[in-house]
């Protein structure tokens, strides 16, 4: 008992200081994986993407993954360990960022076809460690809460990750400003500071396992050997999980970087948010918008993580009242600025990972205290196809914000009760390369639907694409400068989903805006004859998304299907994956 408690990892503190060192890659990453979906309608308009070299660009991030690379890293994971496996991989994916924010701002070329291919290098390299750097969040977490509060510990660190997309999401338009480079500039900066982050971890990592060395705390592991593999892919549970992974995450990541332009281009919702909608922080707009998800998180945290620790049940209910009390506030305190985003497509986009801060913590804490981890897979998958069929054969603004909170429900649900249960299924000194194997057959899957869903967007739309390009190719031959090019695209995408009354008071407004700009830099001809070319335009066409989200019904059904075979294997194994953490079947 004494020598235990001098191993760091048992004191409650310093687990949890931890865990927070090593959600900052899990933060940064995850913000750079998913804020270009925040960007995509201005990134069309601004630097001329369609559709399907937006899904290029984010479904070769997947490739070296698909090819084994996750695999390379697991196996690194645990011969060397989780310091190696991280700082070569988080600097591999500091290196990727770095090229496609460089790439994003001409630095190898201005052309388009040069932007777009070193981009795709940029974020080729950011994926190869984008996955081993997840693996390493999650060994961690292991390392470190195992016989602890490990599920709420996995919880957390996802949930974290999730408050980065979620962030990357909403706060990319804001912080881009009209130019894509300074989102994707700041993106690689975050990612850069994580890795100082877990630089700061590895320190104190390296004093744990001297301490458990001395101690006897915790043996080496055996050298990797190919048939530990074989015997994972051979596990019933294993196979049934690690699909289940690919069908459910397939489903989801994919949408979450289509959705701001599903709402904008299917409801009508708006691209940029009018001057009232900023909540304004020591005089930034992106630095208050963002405290409002960052507080979010932390009410996430206040309800979920720390009633657990108060033994006091009286006590506990008063903690509770407070909290609810000051979250009654916070929300009346911004309620009219979250009418305004609730309209915005990057905004309400951002509710799919915003449904995992709230709750992640709280399914992870009832999955350590009540188990049930396969039933609540079921009910995620049900609730992804309820959450899919709402957004593609529906045209209902309520029923696509209530889809959208089941998807990031689902989306905190099935995560929560996977992740703890391959601790369960899988020995601990292979838990490197079982995670490793489940996100390398997951990229194959995410890199078909990435690509897959853009590029089935053209194919249903070719009159909107063609139309697109036409606008665009004119704009260019009045040899207007870049930024006066996105304002009038911008503007006249805003214009075409309004309707009625609200398109005329829209269009004047935007007309305005873009004579303005015009003036500026031009001659009075050359304004009079853009905007003669711009009031002979007609309504664009918003592009039809419901043939691309019903793709993902099938994979939800999918999800389903494997989640019961789960649970019948489990059954049968007796993992124990419905029972709470700590308990074994042999223990009932």
């Amino acid at each position: 008992m004494d020598t235990i408690k001098k191993s760091l990892r048992h004191t409650p503190a310093m687990r949890w200081l931890m865990l927070l060192l090593i959600s900052g890659l899990t933060f940064g990453t995850y913000w750079f994986q998913d804020f270009f979906g925040g960007l995509k309608t201005i990134m069309e308009n601004d630097m001329g993407f369609t559709s399907e070299e937006f899904g290029r660009l984010i479904g070769l991030t997947t490739i070296a993954n698909m090819f084994g690379m996750i695999i390379v890293g697991g196996i690194i994971l645990d011969k060397w360990g989780v310091r190696m496996a991280g700082i070569v991989f988080g600097g591999i994916a500091t290196l990727g960022a770095s090229i496609t924010a460089l790439a994003s701002a001409g630095f190898f070329g201005e052309d388009h076809s040069t932007m777009l291919n070193m981009m795709i290098l940029g974020r080729i390299l950011f994926g190869s460690g984008l996955e081993v750097v997840c693996v390493v969040a999650t060994r961690t977490a292991v390392k470190w809460f195992k016989g602890y509060e490990l599920a709420l510990a996995m919880a957390l660190n996802m949930g974290l990750g999730r408050l980065g997309s979620a962030m990357g999401i909403a706060l990319a338009p804001d912080i881009a400003n009209g130019s894509v480079p300074s989102a994707v500039t700041f993106a690689a900066t975050l990612i850069g500071i994580a890795l100082i982050m877990f630089l700061i971890y590895s320190v104190f990592d390296i004093k744990l396992d001297r301490q458990e060395k001395v101690e006897g705390a915790e043996e080496d592991g055996e050298d990797f050997k190919f048939s530990d593999l074989v015997k994972l892919i051979t596990n019933k549970s294993f196979l049934f999980i690690a699909l289940l992974c690919v069908a459910f995450y397939s489903a989801v990541f994919p949408f979450i970087q289509y959705a701001p332009d599903i709402l904008i281009n299917k409801f009508e919702f708006s691209i940029l948010l009018p001057e009232n909608g900023n909540i304004e922080l020591f005089g930034s707009t992106s630095l208050g918008n963002a405290s409002v998800f960052v507080a979010l998180y932390i009410f996430a945290i206040a309800f979920a993580a720390i009633p657990k620790q108060i033994k006091n049940i009286n006590t506990r209910r008063v903690y509770m009242a407070v909290i609810a009390l000051l979250f009654a506030g916070f929300l009346a305190s911004i309620w009219d600025v979250m009418g305004i985003w609730l309209q915005n497509g990057s905004k309400t986009a951002a509710l799919i990972p915003l449904g995992t801060i709230i709750f992640t913590p709280i399914f992870g804490s009832y999955v350590d205290s009540k188990g049930k981890a396969a039933s609540l897979m079921i009910l995620g998958a049900l609730l992804l196809i309820f959450a899919h069929v709402s957004m593609s054969l529906f045209n209902y603004d309520w029923l696509a914000y209530l889809g959208l909170i089941s998807l990031g429900i689902a989306f905190s649900l099935v995560p929560a009760a996977m992740w703890p249960s391959v601790a369960k299924i899988v020995a601990e000194n292979r838990l490197g390369t079982a995670y490793a194997s489940m996100f390398t057959i997951q990229n194959w899957g995410l890199g078909l639907f990435f690509w897959g869903i853009g590029a089935m967007v053209d194919w249903f739309n070719p009159k909107i694409v063609a139309a697109k390009q036409a606008i665009a190719d004119q704009l260019h031959a009045f040899n207007l400068k870049d930024n006066t090019i996105t304002t009038i695209r911008n503007g006249l995408q805003d214009i075409g989903l309004a309707s009625g009354q609200e398109r005329e008071v829209i269009q004047e407004m935007r007309f305005d805006e873009i004579s303005t700009q015009l003036a500026a830099n031009n001659s009075p001809e050359k304004v009079d004859e853009v905007m003669n070319y711009l009031s002979s335009l007609g309504e664009i066409p918003a592009y039809d998304y419901t043939y691309p989200i019903l793709a993902l019904v099938g994979l939800g059904v999918i999800s389903i299907y494997l989640a019961f075979q789960l649970k019948k294997a489990d059954a049968k194994q007796r993992y124990g994956l419905e029972l709470p953490s700590g308990q074994t079947p042999d223990d009932e």
